[in-house]
């Protein structure tokens, strides 16, 4: 079984069904033997630019993200200890902090990245796109 971490756009394209969306994730994420993670770390770059008006939903973030999770069988991934002291091991290669601290997540918990994001795989980390 193989376990990936979503990208926060990796997330909201998939449940828009936007074609953004790459063939190769669409394909993981159907996978029933893969293990598909959304971090609590989305949600929260999720609520904030909703509550910033850069994000519209069609409902508000507690019941769009949880719902969206539900129906595509995502699980939750909490932000624990470990994860936030990986931080500074690693480069300063990416200034965006969901997109460190997912990093930082898939590092502990030996995740692959879905995300379309260059930077993201110039870390330590496996991503696919």
């Amino acid at each position: 079984m193989n376990r990936y971490l979503l990208d926060t756009c990796t997330f909201l394209w998939l449940v828009a069904g936007d074609e953004t969306l790459s063939s190769k994730a669409a394909e993981i994420i159907r996978n029933q033997n893969n293990d598909i993670f959304l971090s609590v770390m989305s949600a929260w770059e999720i609520s904030i630019k909703y509550g910033a008006n850069k994000l519209p939903l069609p409902q508000r973030p507690d019941v769009f993200v949880c719902r969206q999770r539900e129906d595509h069988l995502l699980v939750s991934l909490p932000l624990l200890e470990a994860h936030v002291l990986t931080l500074n091991k690693l480069p300063a290669i990416h200034q965006d902090p969901f997109d460190r601290i997912l990093v930082c997540q898939a590092v502990a918990e030996s995740l692959t990245i879905l995300t379309p994001d260059d930077a993201i795989s110039q870390y330590p980390v496996r991503t696919v796109w």
